[in-house]
């Protein structure tokens, strides 16, 4: 494809709130940790080959019957939030914080699939923190 010749009116979005399509047979909580599955579609959170965080649900969808895509769901890819942890400490300020499920983070890259769901940017307990998940 050759380079622009002349000016473009590109489409723009925020890019704060999206839709994902919902992967079949899952259901999908208002306020979890989603990640994108390896075929792109929405689905909870977990410490699972191949996922990517997607965002945070803005609401419930309940795909349990669907197919893939058959519904989506709003998610929120930008911000700061709190979430259950695993077991932190004031010291892991600024560090990676990687999926342990779908409301529950840690700072050891996860059992075996270290899927990184943001930089833990605020310490509340040994079990809650805040992360950014901006990417």
């Amino acid at each position: 494809m050759a380079a622009l010749s002349k000016d473009r009116a590109t489409p723009y979005r925020e890019g704060i709130e999206v839709a994902y399509p919902v992967a079949a047979a899952v259901k999908i909580y208002a306020g979890s940790l989603v990640c994108a599955n390896v075929a792109g579609f929405a689905a909870p959170a977990a410490d699972t080959s191949g996922y990517r965080l997607a965002g945070v649900a803005l609401e419930q969808v309940d795909n349990l019957t669907g197919a893939d895509g058959a519904k989506s769901v709003r998610l929120r890819r930008h911000g700061i939030f709190e979430f259950d942890a695993a077991s932190l400490t004031q010291a892991m300020v600024g560090d990676p914080m990687y999926a342990v499920d779908d409301h529950t983070f840690d700072d050891a890259a996860g059992p075996t699939n270290d899927v990184k769901v943001g930089v833990l940017v605020k310490y509340e307990s040994a079990t809650k923190g805040w992360i950014d998940i901006a990417r």
